[in-house]
C-alpha cells in the first residue's frame, strides 16, 4: 500500500480536539491493533486498529499510545525499538526515535518499558479512557496497573476512580469527516468506481466470479489501495445471497451479477454495489426490478440532507420498495398496511445504510435514546437498497391476512433469481448530498453501453 497522505498536523490536531475534551487529571490509553496469525508461520497483512490510527497514524504493531491532557508530555508513544536483524526479516521500524520525528509524540518509549513508564503517570488521575472490553489481554494489563496504584494509597498516591470508554469521546469525532478525510474518501471512491467499470467490460457468460473478483484485486493494487472488505462478486441465485464471498460460480447468460465491494485507501473506506446482466443486456422482468430499486435509492439519496434523521433515508427506500412491489404483483395488499407488517422484508431485508469511514461500519451511534441522529456536514452514509428473489419465493396475501387467512402462492419463475442492490457512498453537504461513488455507473442505458463496449 501507498505511504500515508493526511499530514501529521492532522493527527496533532485530533488529539488536541480529544485532550480538550477530556479535561485535566485524565489519561487516555489506545493498544495498537494484534498481529493476527492466518497459520502456523504466517500472518494475515497487518491493519492497524481504526482508533489508535486516527489519533496517531502510526502503522505499527506492538505499540501504545498514552494522551495525558497538561502534562509536561501529553503524547506518549511506546513501540518496538529499532533492530537491524528483524528489519532484515520483517521490514522497516520507526523505533522511537521515528515515533517522534515522523509521528509527533512528545516522547517515545521502547514498548518493553510500557509498565515502568505509564504506572507512575496513573498516580494521582481521576479518570482513565479506554475502550474496555476489545482485547481482554490489555484489559488485565490496565487492571493490574489500577491495582498497583491502589496499592499505593498508604503513600497518599491516589488511584483513578472513574473509567470511561474512550469511544464516548472519539467515535463522535470520526463520525464527522474532515476536510482532509474526505479528499482521501473521495479517491477511495473513485478506485472502487474504476475496478466496477473494469468488471463490467469484461464480464460475459461462462467467466468464474473468481475472474470477474481479479479485476478488483488488480485495480485496487495498481492504485495502492487493498479492499475494505471481501468481496462479493454473486451471479444468478448467488445475487439473493445478502454476504455472499466463496465467488466461485459460473456465470450464466440471463442471469445478473451482483458485486458489492470496495477499496481501502490510507485506511480510508469505500463500498459500492452494482448490479448489471452477465449477457450485457437487462430482461424485462430484470429491468423492472432494477429500475424499481434505483427509483428507491434515489428517494433515499434526496434525504440526506442537514436536518433529516438518519432513518429517514429508509423509510423513503422501504415506500418506494413496497409500492413498486405491489404494483408488479409480488405484495399484495395496501401500502400502508404491507409495510406496518413489513411484508416487505420478504424481499427486502437489511437497512439501507450505514455511516462509512474508516471502518466500512464506521463508528458513531445512530440513535441517542429514542432519537435518530440527524445529519450533519461532514457525515457519510451508504445508501443500498435492494430486492432479492431467490429460487422458491412466495407471495403472501396481506388482504387475506387480516381476516385470519394466510394464503401464500409462489413467485413466478420470470422474478426467480433475481437479486438486485445498488449502493452508493453519500456525503452530507450544507446542500445536495454528494454521492462520491457516482463514477460507477448505474442507469440501465449506461451499463448496457459500456458492457457493449
Amino acid at each position: 500500500m501507498r505511504a500515508r497522505t493526511i499530514p501529521a498536523a492532522v493527527f496533532a490536531r485530533r488529539r488536541r480536539a480529544l485532550m480538550d475534551r477530556m479535561g485535566p487529571n485524565s489519561v487516555a490509553l489506545l493498544p495498537a491493533a494484534p498481529e493476527a496469525p492466518r497459520n502456523r508461520d504466517v500472518y494475515y497483512p497487518y491493519r492497524q486498529d481504526s482508533d489508535f490510527y486516527y489519533l496517531t497514524g502510526f502503522p505499527e504493531p506492538e505499540a501504545v499510545a498514552a494522551l495525558i491532557p497538561g502534562a509536561p508530555q501529553e503524547f506518549l508513544l511506546f513501540c518496538r525499538e529499532r533492530d537491524p536483524h528483524m528489519e532484515i526479516w520483517h521490514g522497516r521500524r520507526a523505533g522511537p526515535q521515528g515515533a517522534r520525528e515522523r509521528y509527533g509524540a512528545d516522547h517515545a518509549h521502547p514498548v518493553v518499558q510500557l509498565d515502568e513508564i505509564l504506572l507512575p503517570l496513573l498516580e494521582n488521575r481521576e479518570r482513565v479512557y479506554y475502550a474496555i472490553g476489545y482485547r481482554p489481554d490489555f484489559d488485565e494489563r490496565v487492571m493490574d496497573w489500577i491495582r498497583q496504584t491502589r496499592a499505593k494509597a498508604r503513600t497518599g498516591v491516589q488511584a483513578p476512580v472513574t473509567f470511561i470508554a474512550l469511544e464516548h469521546l472519539l467515535h463522535p469525532m470520526r463520525r464527522r469527516k474532515e476536510v482532509e478525510e474526505i479528499a482521501v474518501m473521495r479517491e477511495s471512491a473513485w478506485i472502487a468506481c474504476e475496478a466496477h467499470r473494469r468488471a463490467m467490460q469484461m464480464c460475459r457468460p461462462g467467466l468464474m466470479e473468481y475472474e470477474v473478483e481479479a479485476e478488483f484485486f488488480h485495480t485496487f493494487l495498481r492504485h495502492g489501495a487493498g479492499w475494505s472488505y471481501p468481496p462479493i462478486v454473486a451471479g444468478g441465485e448467488n445475487s439473493c445471497i445478502l454476504h455472499y464471498t466463496e465467488n466461485s460460480a459460473e456465470l450464466c447468460g440471463g442471469d445478473v451479477l451482483l458485486i458489492d465491494a470496495g477499496a481501502e485507501l490510507d485506511g480510508y473506506a469505500s463500498d459500492i454495489t452494482r448490479t448489471f446482466p452477465v449477457n450485457g443486456r437487462f430482461s424485462g422482468e430484470q429491468r423492472a426490478i432494477y429500475e424499481l430499486v434505483l427509483a428507491a435509492q434515489k428517494a433515499a439519496i434526496d434525504k440526506v440532507r442537514p436536518g433529516c434523521h438518519f432513518n429517514e433515508p429508509h423509510d423513503a427506500a422501504v415506500r418506494v420498495l413496497t409500492e413498486g412491489l405491489i404494483a408488479l404483483g409480488l405484495l399484495r395488499g395496501d401500502a400502508e398496511e404491507v409495510i406496518k407488517a413489513e411484508q416487505y422484508k420478504q424481499f427486502y431485508m437489511h437497512r439501507t445504510g450505514h455511516w462509512l469511514g474508516m471502518d466500512v461500519h464506521d463508528v458513531g451511534s445512530y440513535k441517542t435514546g429514542e432519537d435518530w441522529q440527524v445529519f450533519e456536514p461532514g457525515m457519510v452514509t451508504t445508501i443500498e437498497p435492494g430486492l432479492y428473489i431467490p429460487v422458491g419465493s412466495q407471495i403472501a396475501d396481506e388482504r387475506w391476512a387480516r381476516l385470519g387467512v394466510h394464503l401464500e402462492t409462489e413467485v413466478d419463475k420470470r422474478w426467480q433469481r433475481i437479486g438486485v442492490r445498488i449502493e452508493d457512498d453519500v456525503l452530507v453537504t450544507e446542500g445536495e448530498p454528494e454521492v462520491l461513488t457516482a463514477a460507477a455507473p448505474k442507469e440501465i442505458d449506461e451499463i448496457e453501453a459500456l458492457m457493449r463496449n
